[in-house]
């Protein structure tokens, strides 16, 4: 239960409420602003790259494995862009995979996580980022998307995509960009309205996530 007035003052609780505090820090404006700036210079550096559309099966290194940097797919574009700024969605994707495997979808046919592939699928960067970071709402005003979120749409026929919104705007629709990779390479393309949008999220990793962690500890178990 929460701690008591009484309780606050202790030395324990003093203490977790530093601790907490620090943690918070992690995730000031200030820091939350530089952490989507630099993942949003990685997004748009992105498309100097030339890379082939190429879904195929790939066995990767673990942590940190990348396909063949001349392929890819459109999630592989955001795992290059957080890896930039020092967070690896393969190892993290795997981790909640591996403790909560029940929560992802099913629809690949498989019973166990799959490091090689799991953090390359659109459905489930969708369950990890509404879990580890924040799920934003999704509306047809584009003001409320903010450079550094990451949308996910769904195109028909079973198949989905995921780009990341940039500090770039159209001259005429004055829209933020997105940089994304849906057959030609990565691209910076006004395309946030052109399917329909399955998710909006924003992620700061597994440090915003302890921060958030830290916190719920010390009040509710104090």
């Amino acid at each position: 239960m929460p701690a008591s007035a009484s309780e606050m003052k202790s030395p324990r609780v003093t203490i977790l409420l530093g601790l907490a505090l620090a943690a918070l820090a992690q995730l000031s404006p200030a820091r939350r602003q530089d952490f989507l700036h630099n993942f949003v210079a990685a997004a748009i550096e992105r498309t100097q790259h030339a890379v082939r559309y190429d879904p195929a099966y790939v066995r990767l290194a673990y942590p940190g494995g990348d396909v063949p940097a001349d392929t890819g797919v459109c999630t592989d574009e955001v795992i290059r862009a957080y890896r930039a700024v020092g967070i690896d969605l393969q190892k993290e994707v795997h981790e909640d995979m591996a403790a909560n495997f029940s929560l992802y979808p099913r629809k690949w046919g498989r019973r166990e996580p799959d490091p090689n592939i799991d953090h390359r699928r659109v459905p489930n960067l969708m369950v990890f980022f509404s879990r580890k970071g924040e799920s934003l709402p999704i509306t047809d005003q584009a003001e409320d998307y903010a450079p550094g979120d990451l949308v996910t749409w769904d195109l028909g026929h079973g198949l989905t995509h995921i780009g990341m919104v940039v500090d770039r705007k159209m001259l005429f629709t004055r829209r933020y960009m997105i940089v994304h990779n849906i057959g030609a390479g990565p691209k910076l393309e006004d395309v946030l309205f052109d399917w329909k949008i399955t998710g909006h999220y924003r992620y700061f990793g597994p440090a915003g996530r302890a921060a958030r962690a830290q916190m719920s500890k010390t009040f509710i178990h104090s």
